[in-house]
């Protein structure tokens, strides 16, 4: 199924109550962008998750459904707050506070990409913000928030694995000259979007796969993890970021040669993953 906004892909039959997205491998660039944008083609795409949705694209082989966005986070970034405008970008667009995503250019309608690098010369109008918010922000969320409850409702829990990547580079700052970089880092925002044991399984699966797992850092989570994690309610959030050395080149934003052997083996961690689904979770009161 496809809408303007993502691709869905459901199972033909759903026998878990886990839910996947990935909300940053649009790379449905509008000429629009294209057109008023500084940077240079793979440039704009260094914010990008490239690739995130084939990696997991095996998803519904396994009874889940797989939710990927399909415009890129350079023109709208799904993993933040609708009201998250940033006032240096958008004409018309009131300071709320101090909000250091905003303050960084990583608005909900990003001012820069990696590296700090400006995407646009000058401001964007409101109401194009508004657009594009009401064109791709608003149904993808629409129809993650329907997933969801339709796993709760079938199977009394929700378990909602959030897809992405991070730059080699971050893994590297992050780890320290001497430890052991890690190769995917989960996050639950420290215990707040999902219980132990939901990330002790996801943790156990990629371990498996022999992959070198961290947790909460360098990153804990953001909006769709703070806003679908609710432990306490059996829905569960966490945010899997994959070091995409192991996948692809960088600087050409290609398939390296590791991509097919690396999706195979992704293939044996979302086997296990789906199997949360199975069975009753503990509440987290218990």
């Amino acid at each position: 199924m496809q809408n303007a906004a993502y691709v869905l892909d459901m199972p033909a039959k759903r026998t878990s109550c886990v839910v996947f997205s990935s909300p940053h491998s649009g790379r449905n660039y509008p000429e629009s962008l294209l057109k008023r944008t500084v940077l240079n083609r793979n440039a704009i795409r260094s914010s990008e998750d490239a690739f995130v949705d084939q990696l997991f694209s095996p998803v519904a082989d396994f009874g889940a459904p797989l939710i990927s966005a399909t415009k890129p986070r350079a023109y709208l970034d799904l993993n933040r707050s609708s009201e998250e405008l940033d006032p240096a970008l958008i004409q018309g667009a009131r300071r709320q506070g101090h909000n250091p995503r905003v303050a960084s250019g990583l608005g909900v309608i990003p001012r820069v990409v990696a590296n700090g690098r400006a995407i646009y010369r000058g401001k964007l109008t409101m109401d194009e913000a508004r657009l594009r918010i009401d064109t791709c922000w608003r149904p993808y969320h629409a129809r993650l928030k329907s997933l969801l409850a339709e796993s709760h409702a079938k199977f009394g829990q929700a378990v909602l694995i959030d897809c992405h990547s991070m730059p080699h580079e971050a893994v590297a700052m992050a780890s320290g000259p001497k430890a052991k970089r890690p190769q995917v880092v989960l996050g639950d925002r420290f215990g707040a979007s999902a219980s132990t044991e939901v990330v002790d399984r996801i943790e156990a699966a990629f371990v498996a796969a022999g992959l070198t797992v961290v947790r909460n850092a360098p990153f804990a989570g953001a909006y769709v993890t703070q806003t679908y994690g609710r432990p306490a309610r059996n829905q569960h959030a966490v945010q899997i970021e994959i070091d995409r050395a192991l996948y692809m080149d960088e600087d050409r934003i290609e398939p390296n040669g590791n991509f097919a052997e690396f999706r195979t083996l992704l293939r044996q961690v979302i086997r296990d993953v789906v199997q949360i689904g199975e069975e009753p979770l503990r509440l987290a009161a218990e």
